[in-house]
């Protein structure tokens, strides 16, 4: 395996925590972080109620533990909805907008609003959530709901 900080090879990589981020590191680069002790086995339960790091230096232990965990699992899976393009037209006709009008609340050229009510452009998350914002109107759709 590599050291994830220098990309030496190494026989026993430890985890190390730096700055919130837990690495795969080689001897070498352990300096740079806090050694974190491995998960423990339901053989030991003891050792589960022991505070660990940062925590067991805090008087009392009660402070928060960093966990790692995976975004994508909790954001869930949302897509466009088959007519967005359609609900942009109506949600911006229903607010008596021009496309000149919503471009400049968008901060985008006339064109690209255009282009995202023809359906010929798919725009990034952080446009979509602009619109859904702005015209409040709901433009995803969650895709094991059948939208």
């Amino acid at each position: 395996m590599r050291c994830e900080m220098c990309g030496t090879e190494v026989e026993a990589p430890v985890r190390i925590r730096i700055e919130g981020t837990v690495l795969s590191v080689g001897p070498e680069c352990e300096k740079f972080g806090t050694r974190i002790e491995p998960v423990p086995t339901p053989a030991d339960p003891g050792r589960m109620n022991r505070p660990v790091g940062a925590a067991a230096t805090r008087v009392g232990g009660t402070g928060r533990r960093l966990e790692e965990r995976d975004l994508y699992t909790e954001i869930g899976e949302l897509e466009l909805a088959p007519d967005w393009s359609k609900r942009v037209r109506l949600a911006r006709e229903a607010l008596a907008w021009t496309p000149d009008d919503l471009a400049k609340k968008l901060n985008e050229k006339r064109s690209v609003v255009l282009k995202i009510e023809g359906g010929g452009f798919h725009p990034p998350d952080a446009l979509v959530r602009k619109l859904e914002r702005l015209l409040k109107t709901r433009l995803r759709a969650d895709p094991a709901a059948g939208a």
